[in-house]
């Protein structure tokens, strides 16, 4: 299958005010990472991006709340979740920070290059200032009722029960959360992006993926939930976005007269993945631009939907006033993930963390990757419940896949001492699954390169299911003293099947899948080997099976149920 061969896959930066939790990890970074293992596989060019957000208000109201400074907040909570991508298989190729001084440098560069060129407009507004605390409130030190949904609890910048965006003069009775107290509005000077100024071919690259007269996407190949909520701001007329704070935390204004002013996170934040790049290649002894200014470079963005105008217009009208930078090829944006039917709530303590489960279940990353996968908020919520996540464990992971592997090395130690038995005369219930080996991985890219990772991965359970069924159909344990030559076929082919598996799930398990390799005793393959039926040559002897996943108890399910109906009943620190 033909396709750009470099690709710039950037994931959402997590804010460094808190741990990671499920809805993170389903909603953005485990599917990112199959993306760019599939990519890889297949010998493609790949810089997969991302980093900690370590600025904006939600890192300064948390060090606020525990008396601690920025600094010690966003460094404990960046080199935590650092590890519990580690630890799940996330393969970044550059993980960084945007408190690190060459951010800083690029992000107050890039500012200084589009305000010498008139990209900006300065203008004085009214904004919501605390008297007890004597300073201006970010948009997030701000709640009130949300004018759209009148959910009460909105913040200054986002509604997070009906998901739109706002500003802080929008909400209905403003509190401040420093104080407590209503705020009053002052006068105060901030630098803005025109989006108003973009309008016309934002529209007319996000319904028709043209820009600059050139066919840059498919728009059809665009989730309508990116597309649709895009438009809909475009069609309620742009407006122009603040992209200066009144904060002493972040990257500040590098002009003259800006004292007290930073650059606004969602402009400071996206520039991360540019400034994460340049530092990645400069290790590499890569080129940075060759991933940001060349046309047969296909940009994706990771990111939920609280995300997606962040993405596609926001920096896109940013990347378009720098002039020569691409713009994303799709923005595989997801919707949410709830928990046991109810809504993620970190204030609730309404989560399971990333950092918890790793802890609990020892060596049993790949299978939350799995169950995340097959549950991924793709086109709508989804929800992940314990007793779902046990069935999966037990009844897919190992019933059907850890039980053929197993099954397929047992009976070939048992039969033919470990040595792969030569394939001979083929049957026809022998060609049918060696027809849907080769197919197997065709449909698993189709899916991924679409961004359907659901599909792909059940692509990859089907064949270990169809390998359970031609054991089962076969009964080898039956024909071996009447028919050995027939029984080496099976076995051939049920451990082609077997090293097959290991290719088509590296994306999705990488731990299991190295240990699977090591079983079989082989360097795993890349991707356009998969499909062939010769991957372990008659001869090589291969290792004993040992169990790939271990059966999940209802005790263990149970104390997972009842700690999180502990947890609700104290008030979560995390905002």
């Amino acid at each position: 299958m033909s396709a750009t061969k470099r690709h710039t896959i950037t994931a959402a930066l997590p804010y460094a005010n808190g741990p990671l939790h499920l809805g993170h990890l389903a909603g953005v970074y485990i599917l990112a990472d199959i993306y760019a293992r599939f990519l890889r596989s297949n010998g493609e060019d790949v810089a997969f991006i991302c980093g900690s957000d370590e600025h904006g208000a939600a890192i300064t109201l948390r060090a606020k709340k525990e008396g601690k400074s920025p600094k010690e907040i966003v460094d404990v909570y960046h080199q935590s979740n650092k590890d519990v991508f580690k630890k799940l298989g996330v393969s970044f190729d550059f993980y960084d920070r945007t408190s690190a001084e060459h951010h800083y440098t690029t992000a107050q560069e890039l500012f200084l290059k589009l305000e010498q060129k008139g990209s900006f407009v300065k203008k004085e507004s009214e904004q919501y200032y605390d008297n007890d605390f004597n300073q201006f409130l970010a948009d997030r030190y701000i709640t009130g009722q949300c004018p759209k949904c009148e959910a009460e609890n909105a913040y200054g910048d986002q509604c997070e029960k009906c998901g739109s965006a706002l500003s802080p003069t929008e909400l209905i009775n403003p509190i401040s959360t420093l104080s407590g107290k209503v705020p009053q509005l002052k006068k105060t000077t901030h630098w803005y992006l025109p989006l108003e100024r973009h309008e016309k071919w934002l529209s007319e690259w996000m319904r028709n993926g043209i820009y600059k007269g050139e066919k840059t996407h498919n728009p059809k190949d665009w989730k309508n939930q990116v597309v649709g909520q895009c438009m809909s701001w475009i069609n309620a007329g742009l407006q122009p976005r603040a992209i200066t704070r009144d904060l002493d935390w972040g990257v500040k204004v590098p002009i003259e007269g800006a004292d007290g002013k930073v650059l606004y996170v969602w402009f400071d934040a996206p520039i991360g993945y540019i400034s994460a790049t340049k530092k990645w290649a400069i290790e590499k002894g890569k080129n940075w631009e060759d991933y940001w200014k060349r046309n047969d470079t296909d940009l994706v963005h990771f990111l939920a939907k609280d995300n997606i105008v962040f993405h596609t217009i926001i920096f896109p009208a940013i990347l378009s006033e720098l002039e020569d930078y691409i713009l994303p090829k799709n923005v595989p944006a997801n919707e949410f993930l709830n928990l046991e039917g109810n809504k993620l709530s970190t204030s609730r303590n309404w989560a399971v963390w990333g950092v918890d489960y790793i802890k609990e279940f020892p060596n049993q990353e790949d299978v939350l990757r799995y169950v995340l996968c097959a549950i991924a908020p793709e086109n709508k919520d989804s929800d992940f419940s314990w007793k779902d996540f046990q069935a999966r464990n037990n009844n897919e992971l190992g019933a059907i896949l850890g039980n053929f592997v197993n099954r397929t090395l047992v009976l070939t130690h048992k039969y033919f001492n470990g040595i792969v038995p030569e394939k001979t005369i083929l049957s026809d219930i022998d060609k049918n699954v060696l027809e849907l080996l080769k197919e197997t991985p065709i449909k698993i890219e189709t899916a991924i390169r679409s961004f359907r990772f659901r599909d792909a991965q059940s692509e990859a359970m089907k064949l270990a299911r169809a390998g359970n069924k031609y054991l089962a159909d076969t009964e080898p344990w039956k024909l071996i003293k009447t028919n050995p030559e027939r029984v080496q076929t099976i076995l051939n082919i049920a451990l082609q099947i077997t090293a097959n598996l290991a290719i088509v799930f590296e994306p999705f398990m990488p731990h299991i899948v190295e240990k699977l390799s090591e079983m079989l005793i082989i360097n795993l393959p890349k991707w356009d080997s998969a499909g062939s039926d010769s991957l372990l040559n008659t001869g090589h002897t291969i290792g004993k099976a040992s169990i790939l996943f271990n059966k999940i108890e209802d005790e263990k399910i149970e104390q997972q149920l009842n700690k999180l109906k502990q947890t609700t009943e104290k008030k979560s620190k995390f905002p």
